[in-house]
């Protein structure tokens, strides 16, 4: 039987460091601090509110993080 695979873990990282970055500048520090996803959003997207671990979220307006959240 195939072993069980382990969820990826987080960084110990604070989302809130990103807020007011470039987005893409953002993205790119976060892949290098361990993030296995990132993602960035519009204001308003809908998105689905499954937690994933080792996921971080960006709202971006005008190109700049507004909001960061992990999963």
């Amino acid at each position: 039987m195939a072993p069980i695979p382990k969820p990826a873990g987080e960084p110990h990282d604070d989302p809130d460091a990103y807020v007011g970055l470039e987005a893409s500048g953002a993205e790119r520090l976060a892949r290098e601090r361990g993030w296995s996803t990132v993602r960035s959003l519009p204001p308003g997207a809908i998105i689905t509110m499954e937690y994933r671990s080792g996921r971080l979220n960006f709202e971006v307006r005008a190109g700049r993080v507004a909001r960061a959240w992990k999963g």
